[in-house]
């Protein structure tokens, strides 16, 4: 890969662990520990995004070499690099959980390509110091789903971290699926992810919990010089401001899950990125019927902390325990309060006209949060498929009845046959309204319909596609990935021939392993 430009800012401007053997073990006083990926038997390549690879400088024909493939896979270290895991700690479902730490990812170096910087992390490469009681490994089924996922979110327009490759291992993995007491072998993988850099909230509450303010200031310096050099000022301006940065993305990315029904799963700490990146994808899902109170991760299954409704204010609750992070170099309580008070302020701002925005509403009225509210509770009088009734809604004309209205997003029923009684007059009343505000507006409904499907995707990666593609993959068919690769690259075009993917979630995966709820391992 002779184009690869390789960087080491990290590792030569931050402190090291001195001590270099792969035990797990406490880690004090440090950023990161070098660490070595375990060397895979017999690494098969999968998939490899073309588009990742040109972006950080390696060219289309070198995907397929044997170099490529023993980079990516962990079999052999690039030249010139050396590999490491990070040390952060975190809040885990609101509760301190100290060090985490990179337990089953190693970074193996940044590079840097048409004056933009990047780091290439494998996921499932092996044991780290901070693996605690796991492997560091990852299996084919968890790979896929993070591979697929990350660029499905990237091509809908969410900030993400990206995929570049998903290389078979050859070795065998021992999981339990549904943590039920009943593990069993599966086929191992690894995932290249590239990002600007992976730096997370818990890098900073590590420091500070620790009161290592030292390393605390120089890693803070470090991460504005490099990746937020637009930042000036005095010290403490810098560090208010870089608050301010990541909060700003960190709402913003948040609009957009809410914009096409993603839910992460597990929104703690330490899988916050400081660049407002959706990141470490594990028990995620999209919302099938419309429920607020949704979560996909079985952990999160009694409490549900991270349901899709409360994204938004667990966002803000993790950049409080940024602000405390940061508090010994600001010193000051106020302008980090200030920060926080105007995130949600910020945020319902940008979710009011975004909600609009898919309902195609482009203009502001007064009682336009009384038709969003109401929108919100008719959907979840019956099962309601968020993805289908948001598309089909740009079908819907300035002219039309609220009765034809109704038929024209009827797809997105899962039970059709509710939609009778007090439900079916619901809707009318909710589309007699919503027609009235639609014919205030000064757009063609072909405008509007157009700008509507560039806002509410056709196509997203529903667990049971994912699935279906893992269970291809079992048996050592690759295919279905490659298709459903191709397909998520336009979520917002009609793509006719790949139509069966727009559909409500099929019944044999409402309760299904892997379709419906998930284990963090998944």
């Amino acid at each position: 890969m002779k184009n690869l430009k390789v960087h080491n800012r990290f590792t030569a401007q931050l402190p090291a662990d001195p001590d270099e053997t792969n035990e797990i073990r406490q880690v004090k006083n440090t950023l990161f520990s070098y660490v070595n990926p375990t060397k895979p038997s017999n690494p098969t390549l999968i998939h490899a995004s073309k588009e990742v690879a040109e972006r950080v400088g390696i060219t289309k024909d070198e995907i397929l070499s044997e170099e490529f493939l023993n980079a990516f896979s962990g079999k052999e270290i690039l030249p010139e690099t050396r590999p490491y895991a990070m040390c952060y700690a975190g809040h885990q479902f609101g509760n301190w959980a100290g060090q985490l730490g990179d337990g089953r990812a190693i970074n193996l170096t940044e590079v840097e390509h048409n004056n933009k910087f990047f780091t290439l992390q494998l996921k499932g490469a092996g044991k780290t110091p901070y693996s605690r009681t796991a492997d560091g490994l990852a299996v084919l089924r968890s790979s896929i789903r993070e591979y697929l996922c990350a660029e499905a979110m990237y091509y809908l327009g969410v900030p993400t971290t990206r995929s570049l490759s998903l290389i078979l291992s050859g070795d065998q993995v021992l999981r339990d699926v549904l943590y039920n007491g009943n593990p069993a072998y599966e086929k191992g993988a690894i995932v290249c992810r590239v990002a600007p850099s992976f730096i997370r909230f818990g890098s900073f509450e590590m420091l500070t919990a620790r009161n290592e303010l030292k390393n605390l200031k120089e890693f803070v310096e470090y991460t504005i010089k490099h990746y937020f050099p637009e930042i000036k000022g005095e010290p403490k301006e810098q560090y208010v401001q870089f608050f301010k940065t990541v909060a700003d993305s960190t709402h913003k990315m948040i609009v957009d899950w809410q914009r096409v029904g993603f839910v992460h799963g597990v929104m703690n700490t330490d899988n916050m990125s400081i660049h407002g990146l959706t990141i470490d994808y594990g028990p995620y899902g999209w919302l099938e019927n419309y429920d607020p109170n949704w979560t996909p991760n079985t952990t999160d299954s009694q409490n549900r902390r991270y349901r899709f409704g409360n994204q938004p204010q667990v966002a803000q609750w993790n950049l409080y325990q940024l602000a405390n992070a940061l508090y010994p170099l600001v010193n000051e309580a106020e302008p980090l309060e200030k920060i926080l008070e105007s995130y949600i302020n910020d945020f319902e701002a940008d979710y009011k006209e975004m909600f609009l925005s898919k309902l195609g509403l482009f203009t502001s009225t007064e009682t336009d949060g009384k038709l969003s509210e109401g929108l919100e509770a008719v959907l979840q009088l019956s099962e309601t498929d968020m993805t289908i009734f948001f598309r089909n809604l740009s079908k819907v004309i300035k002219t039309d009845s609220a009765e034809n209205a109704i038929e024209k997003i009827q797809d997105s029923f899962y039970l059709p046959e509710e939609i009778t009684g007090n439900i079916l007059d619901a809707w009318k009343k909710w589309f007699s309204i919503y027609l009235q505000r639609l014919n205030q507006e000064e757009l063609s409904d072909k405008v509007r319909s157009e700008k509507m499907n560039q806002i509410n995707p056709k196509y997203v990666l529903r667990n049971y596609m994912a699935q279906l593609a893992i269970d291809e993959a079992d048996k050592g068919d690759y295919s279905l990935i490659n298709e459903l690769y191709l397909v998520l690259q336009k979520p917002y075009d009609e793509q006719p021939e790949s139509e069966k993917w727009f559909a409500k979630r099929p019944d044999w995966a409402r309760s299904k392993v892997g379709c419906s709820m998930l284990s963090c391992s998944s």
